[in-house]
């Protein structure tokens, strides 16, 4: 259903994504997955729609999303890594905002705001100024935003920032709903253990470039780790990561 073919990003001559390949069917999740400055955000935004390539393209239902990226962002549910909200809307009105842009009828849009904020636990700060909500709060708001049409394509950019416990693991049971439902979800997070949990596939990224690729299981089984968490880091650190922090447990007790 989405493809990333080549996919290419330069500023100047400085490569942030070098020749990225992957594709994503229905009722799958890939995880993606990365250190700061890999590249991920980057690709999150050319796969939105955001951000021009340098080269390559990419592809939704084989088709370049360029040759139609109106239509191809009304199949599309995104998530952003910046609640960047209308400060001075209120939550509610931020998602009739959304739903009139994205041309829903706006009686079944009431109806449907109203459920999701009643789900979300966000009904009784309904009418309440986005300016005074938590992050969590404003994270939920997004989520919301983004399910509101019933995409087919839905790109999650660390979804779980700001969210409790509670939230976390209700957007954690809905994402795996979300797959089964035969969803294509982009999921870019740092929490492994969270992506071990709802990823059926999962890519690598280091230095704009792909250093693993393949089903949760298969990249989880690399370098004969056994967990994802630890696959990662010897893939990806150059340090061992227990014994930098052993060094610094070291340093900080030191007198």
């Amino acid at each position: 259903m989405l493809e990333a073919r080549t996919l290419s990003k330069r500023y100047a001559s400085v490569p942030a994504v070098s020749n990225v390949n992957f594709s994503i069917q229905p009722a799958h999740v890939l995880g993606y997955l990365g250190p700061n400055g890999s590249g991920k955000s980057t690709t999150v935004k050319m796969l939105a729609g955001l951000l021009e390539p340098s080269e390559g393209c990419v592809l939704f239902q084989g088709q370049d999303i360029r040759n139609d990226l109106a239509g191809y962002k009304r199949r599309l549910g995104y998530v952003p890594e910046e609640a960047n909200l209308y400060p001075y809307l209120s939550g509610r009105e931020y998602l009739e905002l959304v739903g009139g842009l994205r041309g829903l009828e706006t009686s079944w849009l009431q109806k449907r705001i109203d459920e999701f904020l009643r789900l979300f636990s966000l009904y009784p700060s309904r009418h309440v100024a986005i300016a005074t909500y938590s992050k969590g709060m404003r994270q939920r708001i997004l989520i919301t935003a983004a399910l509101l049409h019933n995409p087919d394509v839905l790109i999650f950019d660390e979804p779980l920032s700001g969210l409790d416990v509670t939230s976390a693991l209700i957007f954690r049971h809905l994402v795996q709903e979300l797959k089964q439902a035969g969803k294509a979800i982009f999921y870019c997070s740092h929490v492994l253990e969270v992506v071990e949990k709802v990823c059926s596939h999962v890519l690598v990224l280091r230095k704009g470039a792909v250093i693993a690729y393949g089903s949760l299981q298969d990249v989880a089984g690399m370098q004969s780790m056994q967990t994802l968490e630890q696959t990662f880091s010897r893939l990806v650190e150059e340090n061992d990561a227990e014994d930098v922090a052993r060094k610094l447990a070291e340093l900080t007790l030191t007198q």
